[in-house]
């Protein structure tokens, strides 16, 4: 009997005989999967994960252009509810579980038999089935005291408080604050989930599930208020730089595929103290009150000061800085949004709704059509216009020229000469 629900899968392998292998001849359907794309190379893979969003990526961990852990974690940023799977060899598997905190669901070990990969694709069929569950059906926290203390320090202005002996043992025992000398930041979250006329949705797991979500990222304390999940979120500078964007887009993925809810987030600035809980509440209030209400996703605070940061204007920027920037190998959608003083989420769901296209696809197309002008215009070498278009790899420059342009870059100035001399004739 097949399992009762059917999750997504991309899969990618350089060996193109495995690679087919795995396409057609694994009982997908019989398992619980549903085969949606397959890649001989992490960018591929990476540009189907964007397109389809899959419960599942299977990969190997050695792939051109792309390695797997580099595919791993460029995956966390645009959809970090997917999970992944690494196929790997002997030599590979210490270095393949440096991975783990990229979401990885599995390590397979090759060389793989048909009937060794259908056995662990069960395994994680049932993995994912109790994350869902969990997500689904997480048993609410019974509010005790330290939940009745946490919800006054958040909800009151308690700025006055700190230095105050009997506030900060309050802070302690709701885990603000551990041993002497544990000094976090704190971050505010406010989660709601709409139902599909808008209103809030009223699910009590909802609150844990945020809580456990939210735990595999960063240390966190929660309670619910009526329509809403207020998270603090503690941890260093470093850590919300690089944990915090990811957590509020996996909650919206999560929610919206396993719920199919909506979720609205907002987020407010990192504090300092404790005592300023109260003034980041208010903040990711704030932001969760702007924007399209109809929309699921985060909203940072930092997103909506000042106004030019928001809509159509917001893209034309991130358009105009993108031009200026693309040679730059290194360049990211959260780089890119580092310099426009915005959040990776905003900025990626900008760019979609107002360039109709992914961050990678726009950077992509750019960098492309800066490389077709300059192999029809200079005479630079091929590897030469690969670096001023922001490639280190000339063979990853012209997988990208010819998949985008439909001929290589040799190709199109061959032709470009035979079109220049028949003019000439």
């Amino acid at each position: 009997m097949a399992p009762k629900t059917t999750y997504t899968v991309v899969a990618a392998d350089d060996e193109d005989e495995l690679r087919e292998a795995m396409c057609t001849m694994i009982p997908w359907r019989e398992l619980g999967f549903c085969l949606v794309g397959s890649a001989g190379n992490g960018l591929d893979a990476l540009q189907l994960v964007e397109k389809h969003e899959p419960d599942l990526l299977l990969t190997d961990i050695r792939m051109p252009f792309i390695s797997g852990i580099e595919l791993a974690r460029q995956v966390r940023e645009v959809r970090p509810a997917t999970h992944i799977a690494f196929l790997s060899g002997y030599d590979d598997f210490e270095y393949a579980k440096q991975a783990i905190q990229y979401n990885i669901i599995s390590y397979m070990l090759k060389p793989l038999t048909v009937q060794g990969l259908g056995e662990e694709l069960r395994n994680i069929h049932r993995k994912i089935d109790a994350q869902f569950a969990m997500f689904r059906q997480a048993a609410p926290k019974e509010e005790d005291h330290r939940g009745t203390m946490l919800m006054a320090l958040v909800l009151d202005d308690c700025a006055d408080l700190d230095g105050n002996a009997q506030a900060e043992a309050w802070a302690r025992r709701c885990g603000l604050l551990g041993e002497a000398g544990d000094r976090p930041c704190y971050t505010v979250m406010v989660s709601t989930l709409l139902k599909e006329d808008g209103a809030l949705d009223e699910t009590l797991s909802f609150a844990a599930a945020v809580d456990q979500l939210a735990g595999k990222y960063l240390r966190c304390a929660s309670f619910s208020l009526p329509g809403k999940v207020v998270s603090v979120l503690l941890g260093t500078p470093s850590e919300f730089e690089e944990y915090l964007y990811i957590l509020a887009d996996e909650i919206p993925q999560m929610a919206g595929r396993v719920l199919g809810r909506r979720c609205r987030i907002g987020v407010s600035r990192v504090q300092s103290a404790w005592s300023a809980l109260n003034n980041g509440y208010r903040e990711a209030m704030e932001a969760l009150r702007q924007g399209d209400r109809t929309e699921a996703g985060a909203r940072f605070i930092g997103d909506l000061e000042p106004a030019v940061k928001g809509g159509e204007l917001l893209c034309r920027r991130a358009l105009e800085t993108l031009e200026q920037h693309y040679m730059d190998p290194d360049l990211s959608l959260v780089s890119l949004s580092g310099m426009l003083d915005v959040s990776p989420n905003h900025l990626s769901a900008c760019i979609k709704k107002y360039a109709g296209e992914t961050f990678i696809n726009t950077l992509i197309r750019k960098r492309m059509e800066a490389a077709g002008e300059l192999l029809s215009t200079s005479a630079l070498k091929v590897r030469e216009i690969a670096e001023r278009c922001g490639y280190t790899d000339q063979h990853y420059f012209s997988y990208c020229f010819k998949k985008y342009c439909g001929e290589s870059p040799n190709s199109m100035r061959r032709r470009l000469g035979i079109e220049r001399m028949g003019e000439e004739t």
